[in-house]
């Protein structure tokens, strides 16, 4: 039975093509806010990462009311690293919106979650945002998006979707580039129109699939999803369906339905809507709440395997325990079992024979790096490793993850983009070259060879490149890839970092680490101009006599450092470093902190190679 009472609806598309701000004008022109309510832009990114890096990390939901109508809307990430949010969020709903740049056309993600949508049989809306860009090119990104359909084997029924025009940030929508449409309606009219609404039957045995987990301070653990069918009421016992157990006589200590931003508090829901419930606190994601006499239990959600993993240490380092609340093995393991049940697409595992050492999988280098920003910011203090790609066995060949890499660069930096990715065996497949100044380059690369890219990556076409990248499967492995090819400036005693040590680094390579800073020994304070590791006394002060002028040394000026951020140490610390993360700092180290215990360890390695 269709309930037309209701339409759930996700919106797909490119990190940075608009999602959330279209979110924003569609939740304005409802009606949900008061008319003297303060707003902020993109009022769906509630996280301060989310704000700051200006994406979306973490699917949420929203409802508002047109005509009747119930319209629960998922805003999901558009980067691959996130993949695990976009397939979450896509359980849930009937339709997607998928919103394409006017501009830059479908790109790598906007592939990726296009696939997800087509794997599930949704119906498709094409909104055409940023219409008012003055470099628009309408027609030919129409013509890409049919061509990306058919690629990726659609239906006919699917191709056939309906085409809007928008600019998000103005809140118009258009069915026909000449009307003199001046809101969203022509948008809300199209999903109720084309998107169906959900199969659901009231009067059967209860089934409601958890896709997503939050959190409240006063009811504690909350669970979302979509009740796929029959009714759920306060004060009656459920069976909770584990994935390997099932508990008996569950009750709700609240219930919620979505009203804008708000979870409005109900005794009843019925089938078909996006609901939420307090109360149960063993849930994880992917656990089904149905009848205890005849139990109906849904498929469990199923994401795509990780294909990166970090070790995440506890601090051994001599400044440990000076900045952070949770500094244990405890601790950190606690934490990362949480996250494992917030986000399907993680998985934890303790290393073995060692009580300190936790590997943690994932889908990518930025998920990664969100997730330790996350773990930073609420005071915990531990060590991660290189990223690490995931192998498999395929008909007993050891198999690596194989990513397409999509690059738009100015043209005179072709050359050494060739160059930089053959390197890290990367193989072009396609050039295009617009005309315009600019070149879109596509390399098929190893997951292995893109490790540390970035930063050569913005450093060789000095900023002014695009890169996207999306994981195209497994192939054998390709062997040995150079990745940093100098060495580091190692400290070799603690101190504070003085400017006369500091000027006699400048010809042997970069500091990256300011005047006046704490250092410990075995503390990476810089990159050296050439291969192998350099230890150098960085906290030597300049002798006093009595010959010295009092200004002699008032002209000197120093280089300034090249500070890391948390992504830029991630990938460029080598297989024996570490970064140390703390809520106040991020600092390089070697592995093994005795200068001659890493020396003897290299001999050790040198003999094994030969």
């Amino acid at each position: 039975m269709r309930k037309d009472n209701f339409r759930n609806i996700a919106i797909i598309a490119h990190v940075d093509h608009g999602k959330t701000t279209l979110v924003d004008g569609m939740l304005r022109q409802s009606g949900i806010f008061r008319d003297n309510q303060a707003l902020t832009d993109r009022v769906m990114d509630n996280m301060d990462l989310e704000r700051e890096r200006g994406i979306t990390i973490s699917a949420k939901n929203t409802a508002i009311e047109y005509n009747g109508v119930k319209i629960n809307i998922i805003d999901t990430p558009g980067h691959a690293d996130f993949g695990g949010e976009v397939e979450r969020g896509l359980n849930l709903v009937d339709g997607a919106m998928l919103l394409v740049d006017a501009s830059e056309g479908p790109l790598p993600q906007t592939r990726f979650v296009v696939k997800k949508a087509l794997e599930k049989d949704l119906r498709i809306i094409l909104v055409i945002n940023k219409i008012d860009r003055p470099d628009s090119r309408i027609a030919e990104v129409i013509d890409e998006v049919f061509d990306l359909f058919i690629d990726l084997d659609a239906t006919e029924e699917q191709i056939d979707f309906p085409i809007l025009y928008t600019i998000a940030k103005d809140g118009v929508a258009h069915t026909d580039l000449e009307d003199d449409s001046t809101d969203l309606r022509p948008l809300f009219d199209t999903i109720i129109d084309y998107i169906q609404g959900p199969e659901a039957i009231d009067d059967h045995v209860p089934q409601f699939l958890i896709a997503n987990l939050d959190y409240d301070a006063y009811v504690g653990q909350i669970a979302i999803g979509r009740l796929k069918n029959g009714v759920l009421k306060m004060g009656t016992n459920y069976l909770l369906a584990g994935e390997h157990k099932q508990t008996p006589n569950v009750k709700f200590s609240a219930l919620y339905t979505f009203e804008g931003l708000r979870r409005q508090q109900v005794e009843e829901v019925e089938a078909g809507d996006i609901i939420a419930f307090a109360g149960i606190d063993t849930i994880t994601i992917g656990d089904t709440i149905t009848s205890i006499e005849d139990p109906a239990l849904l498929p469990r959600i199923h994401v795509d395997e990780p294909t990166v993993s970090m070790i995440f240490y506890v601090n051994t380092s001599p400044f440990a325990g000076q900045d952070g609340k949770y500094l244990t093995s405890r601790h950190i393991l606690a934490r990362l079992e949480k996250e494992m049940r917030l986000n399907v697409a993680l998985q934890i595992e303790q290393l073995k024979n060692r009580a300190d050492a936790f590997e943690v999988r994932g889908r990518g280098e930025l998920q990664m790096a969100v997730l330790i920003e996350t773990m930073r910011r609420e005071g915990y203090e531990f060590m991660v490793s290189k990223p690490r790609v995931i192998t498999k066995d395929i008909d007993g060949k050891v198999s690596e993850p194989v990513e397409m890499l999509y690059l738009d660069i100015p043209e005179e930096f072709v050359g050494v983009m060739s160059e930089k990715l053959s390197l890290r065996k990367g193989r072009m497949v396609n050039i295009i070259n617009h005309g315009s100044g600019r070149v879109n380059l596509e390399f098929r690369i190893p997951s292995r060879g893109l490790i540390g890219f970035r930063t050569t990556f913005m450093t060789e076409t000095k900023g002014a490149g695009v890169m996207n990248t999306i994981m195209e499967g497994y192939e054998p492995w390709f062997g040995a890839i150079p990745q940093r090819n100098t060495g580091a400036l190692v400290a070799d005693r603690p101190g504070k970092v003085t400017a006369y040590a500091s000027l006699s680094m400048e010809d042997r390579g970069e500091l990256q680490v300011e005047v006046g800073t704490q250092v410990y020994g075995g503390m990476v304070i810089g990159e050296r101009n050439r291969p192998g590791d350099l230890d150098v006394n960085i906290t030597r002060e300049k002798k006093l006599t009595n010959m010295r002028s009092a200004t002699a040394d008032a002209t000197v000026t120093l280089r300034k450092p090249h500070l890391l951020t948390l992504d830029q140490a991630i990938e460029f610390i080598s297989e024996n470093e570490l970064v140390e993360i703390t809520p106040e700092n991020i600092r390089l180290r070697k592995m093994e902190l005795d200068p001659g215990k890493r020396l003897s360890q290299m001999r050790k390695e040198k003999r094994a190679e030969d």
